[in-house]
């Protein structure tokens, strides 16, 4: 099959087809993906969720390009990305993904704006306009008056709020989000969450990765997961996406 009728079949922006993720741990073999096939379709709101174990991490891992398939295939925008050497794959990530986790993952020594900035650096931006394109994300995400300060002089929810916008700095085709609201209080959750519903509202494709239904509840779509195989997929009664 060509690479662009698999990509763009049904408005398409991932695949996976018959996906193995295998791992030896001594002489025990552990399948962490065991032949899945799904797709999701550009400006969706995903769900992935499963207890420990389940293979929800792998399947963001391999979504999100950060580790590879033992066997199978993996189609994002149509272009076959399983078969990306290391180089390749890491500027395909750089260029057309975001991600924010649940330990934020700033930098201490640098300010809002400068980690806001950093995938820039990677990009090869100079340095007045990404100063413009970290000050303007800065502002979408509520944090035009904090660009100056550092990590440590900002609340748990400021912080998720900066690592959201340095997720949007290269202006991805999809943000993955793994447990984006786990070490924020409820209120401050609840203000993450509809943030990244404000940002699928403007044609971003998002996936998370939670283990709380009242989490992924907020997605369109629910994927459910255990032993490393789809358990069943069903549509999230929250219309308010």
């Amino acid at each position: 099959m060509a690479e662009e009728s698999v990509g763009q079949h049904n408005n398409e922006i991932v695949r996976l087809e018959d996906a193995y993720k295998i791992y030896q741990m001594g002489t025990q073999e552990v399948r962490a993906l065991a032949g899945v096939t799904l797709s999701f379709k550009k400006g969706s709101f995903w769900a992935i969720m499963g207890p420990s174990g389940s293979g929800k991490s792998t399947m963001m891992n391999i979504l999100g390009c950060l580790d590879r398939l033992t066997s199978g295939r993996y189609y994002l925008e149509g272009r076959d990305v399983s078969s990306l050497d290391d180089d390749s794959l890491s500027e395909f990530r750089l260029k057309y993904l975001g991600f924010v986790f649940q330990s934020f993952n700033l930098i201490p020594q640098l300010t809002v704006q400068r980690n806001i900035e950093l995938p820039l650096y990677y990009l090869g931006w100079d340095a007045t306009r990404s100063a413009q394109r970290a000050e303007e994300l800065a502002h979408e995400v509520g944090l035009g008056d904090r660009v100056g300060h550092r990590p440590t002089e900002l609340s748990g929810g400021e912080m998720q709020r900066v690592a959201i916008a340095r997720a949007l700095a290269n202006d991805p085709q999809i943000i993955f989000a793994d447990e984006p609201t786990g070490n924020l209080d409820s209120a401050t959750g609840e203000q993450i969450l509809e943030l990244l519903k404000k940002l699928n509202r403007q044609g971003k494709t998002i996936i998370i990765v939670t283990h709380e239904s009242f989490i992924a509840k907020h997605a369109q779509n629910m994927l459910h997961m255990i032993d490393g195989v789809i358990d069943r997929i069903e549509e999230s009664p929250d219309e308010a996406n």
